[in-house]
């Protein structure tokens, strides 16, 4: 061969053998990479204050696992650094079962979603405006700074203008980050701040947001309005003649409506929120300086442990109320169900919704002149005229098939239907007033009437749609059998306030017990969630008139953080578990017309410390509570301890030496405004012990007045408290001794603390047990 071919030959044999090994090498890259999900490592309290220190340490510790910093730089998703110490990396299965060896960190967890919980009623609770009844007239949240964790804001909105607002707080530390459709001058006096995280949903996904498939924005902006509603509750500024296509039409605010905002999206859509995205919110929240965070976000039971970072919400809320920051979280949407609330870690104040007493009553014309109420919120769509009215039965395409009762998509026959009101009947919880009328929409319908159990929580529908209750829902269907051509006609919606019974539970609000730990009484309190009007966003970015209904515990969520934010602004130093205890200790269980508060359900009755907590919250006696039940972190610490957590996993947590081997105060004992006793055993005592604090006047006396559950005997000693100028905190103790001799149910009571001018109410729950391995359920 010639020499100059052999070379040839060679350097091409070469090139082959370098183009394989790089194709080798790719393809092991794609399949290295393809196998790594992102997962977060978690190493509890920082041992650097300098916040570069601490991720540079993240970057060792990945070096260290992968050989290179190359690696480790492509690995890292996120470095938490400021409220507590960790990072989200892309890592293999292998990777993630040798840095979990690794002996600074405490817990390595899969990246996982959570959702979000989806005007007149800050009077409805006592906030009014320049009221001398009102304790709050002159700061409003002055200096305060609210966070909220969610989907974005809609900084165009006039709930957000800056006018009358003090500047800047000096310990303000965070940025305007810019984006889609977001710069720094959406930014102002009132929204001094705003990020978004989005590594987490990208990497879980395996791929960008599609922008054909879901309508967001890359930046703070708020694409689907739920960010915009609750920050705009919590802390939304003064803005006249709001309303929702005429209805409700009055002056709209947040509870502080001087309190400055802070954004934090960390929601994205029906994508949801993942948890190392909304670590990332919490630990540059806690950097940034918020005095309040807001959290309308959850996941469903079954619950995890308080240290699993699968709850985002707990590992982060306790490094922020470590910090002195508040954290108010949503208690859920799975009711009227027992045992499904939500958020139940005792340094959080989970909260429970409640409707508020304006209404949207809606007529209902027949045919034969006889008129029935509904309630409504679709304004503008009526073209007042009878037309044809039916009963979704009789229009099935199955006659077979049930789901034509409650009108789901699909079973209806649009040829009956067309141009009729239809009757659309609903037994459960699995439909809805929205799905149901897009199905007679799609048949051909021109309008709907909507029977449910429960009457918390409307909707707009594309036609005309009234939600009625089911006596009335029946005497429709008996005319429609009778009549011979029945017709009917759907007038529009009225605003009717104050003539009303409230508040009541919503059906959706999540009950307790905690199904994790019973032994914490969650929720905490209830606040209003039922078809609160507040700021969303518009159709375009120029405009600043949008404004919508919404319902769920996400909008009790903001009215008790911004309420917190109040509290804040009158006493600067109170601790997060000052401000839970003022709140749960001066709620209200009665409602407008003197009676107890009911719980909506598949059945109406009074509401329990597992519906509403405390009961409803009173923001004015809340800022002047008389007594509250303090909690330092060595509490809360001292408390995960018993939960049976290894002194090693508490040390790495808390950056605090504990011996976890000691015995450790169970949670009954945790000083909590609220007693819970899960678990009392028959001809047996069990005695809790708690310590107040006075906040009133320095020298006061206090009386025990004793409620206890049906069943229980209950005891408090002392029964009188002495508070004098050199002692401000006295402890005592409360006993409880069953009367039964059979298993039984969850019973109620209270304690109440008062000197003539406070009351000081503790809700109490207590299950009489035979048999310690059963759970009454």
């Amino acid at each position: 061969m010639n020499p100059r071919n052999w070379k040839c030959a060679r350097k091409n044999h070469s090139l082959v053998v370098l183009a394989l090994f790089l194709l080798q090498h790719h393809l092991n890259k794609v399949l290295v990479e393809a196998a790594s999900n992102v997962h977060i490592v978690y190493l509890g309290e920082k041992k650097h204050d300098d916040p570069e220190a601490t991720k540079k340490s993240h970057h060792e510790l990945l070096f260290n696992l992968l050989g290179s910093k190359e690696a480790a730089k492509r690995s890292i998703v996120y470095s938490y650094r400021h409220g507590f110490s960790g990072f989200a990396a892309r890592l293999s299965e292998a990777e993630v079962e040798s840095i979990a060896e690794f002996p600074e960190v405490v817990e390595v967890i899969p990246n996982t979603f959570l959702k979000l919980q989806t005007t007149r009623s800050w009077d409805f609770i006592g906030v009014h405006q320049n009221s001398p009844q009102n304790n709050f007239t002159e700061n409003l949240g002055k200096g305060t700074i609210i966070g909220v964790i969610d989907s974005g804001v809609w900084p165009e909105s006039k709930s957000f203008n800056d006018e009358g607002m003090a500047p800047i707080p000096s310990h303000w530390k965070g940025i305007c980050q810019e984006g889609e459709k977001f710069n720094i001058t959406n930014c102002n006096k009132k929204l001094i701040g705003a990020r978004w995280f989005i590594k987490g949903l990208i990497e879980e996904t395996k791929k960008p947001v599609n922008k054909t498939e879901i309508m967001e924005y890359l930046s703070p902006r708020d694409a689907v309005g739920h960010g915009t509603h609750t920050a705009s509750t919590a802390a939304g500024n003064f803005v006249n003649k709001a309303n929702y296509r005429g209805l409700a039409t009055g002056l709209a605010r947040g509870g502080a409506p001087l309190a400055h905002l802070a954004i934090y999206k960390a929601c994205w859509g029906d994508k949801g929120c993942t948890n190392a995205d909304i670590l990332k919110a919490f630990d540059k929240a806690i950097h940034d300086g918020v005095d309040i965070l807001s959290a309308s976000i959850g996941s469903e039971v079954p619950l995890f442990s308080y240290n699993d970072l699968r709850d985002s919400i707990a590992i982060g809320s306790f490094h922020a109320t470590a910090k002195g920051i508040t954290v108010v979280a949503a208690a859920g949407n799975s009711g009227p169900i027992s045992q499904t609330v939500e958020n139940t870690a005792p340094w959080l104040i989970t909260v429970a919704a409640t409707t508020i007493d304006r209404a949207f009553p809606t007529a209902i014309t027949l045919g034969n002149n006889q008129t029935f109420w509904g309630q409504s919120i679709d304004a503008g769509k009526h073209d007042h005229v009878f037309a044809g009215l039916t009963y979704s039965e009789r229009i099935a395409l199955d006659l077979t098939d049930d789901s034509s009762k409650d009108c789901h998509p699909g079973s209806l026959n649009a040829t009956i239907a067309k141009g009729k009101i239809v009757v659309c009947f609903s037994t459960s919880d699995q439909q809805d007033i929205i799905s149901a009328s897009h199905a007679v929409l799609e048949a051909g319908g021109v309008g709907i009437i909507f029977a449910q159990f429960h009457k918390d929580g409307l909707a707009p529908c594309g036609i005309p749609c009234v939600k009625v209750d089911y006596e009335v829902a029946t005497q429709i269907i008996t005319y429609i059998r009778r009549a011979r051509s029945p017709t009917a006609k759907i007038s529009s919606p009225n605003t009717v306030i104050g003539k009303w019974m409230s508040p009541s539970v919503a059906s959706f609000s999540s009950r307790g017990p905690s199904s994790l730990t019973p032994e914490i009484l969650k929720p905490d309190v209830a606040a209003p969630g039922v078809d609160i009007l507040a700021a969303y966003p518009s159709v375009d970015t120029n405009s600043s008139h949008g404004y919508a209904f919404l319902s769920g515990t996400s909008m009790a969520c903001p009215h008790v953080a911004g309420i917190a934010s109040l509290i804040k602004s009158v006493h600067k130093d109170w601790s997060p578990a000052a401000i839970r205890s003022a709140l749960v200790t001066t709620a209200s269980q009665i409602g407008t017309d003197g009676t107890y508060i009911n719980a909506e359900g598949q059945n109406r009755k009074i509401a329990d410390p597992f519906d509403i907590g405390g009961g409803q919250v009173n923001p004015n006696k809340a800022v002047d509570p008389g007594l509250i039940f303090n909690v330092t972190t060595v509490d809360y610490i001292h408390y995960i301890c018993s939960l049976g957590y290894s002194t090693t996993s508490i040390t790495r947590l808390t950056k605090t030496k504990i011996n976890c081997t000691q015995k450790s105060s169970p949670g009954m004992n945790l000083n909590l405004p609220s007693i819970s006793i899960p678990n009392l055993k028959i001809a047996s005592t069990v005695t809790v012990k708690r310590t107040v604090t006075n906040v009133g006047h320095f020298s006061s006396e206090y009386k025990a007045i004793v409620e206890a559950p049906p069943g229980i005997q209950m005891t408090v000693e002392p029964q009188i408290l002495s508070f004098n100028s050199t002692n401000q905190n006295l402890s005592f103790k409360v006993s409880f001794y069953s009367t039964h001799n059979v298993q039984g149910s969850y019973k109620f009571g209270s304690l109440t603390w008062t000197d003539g001018k406070h009351l000081v109410r503790s809700p109490v729950a207590v299950r009489v047990i035979r048999f310690e391995s059963y759970a009454d359920i």
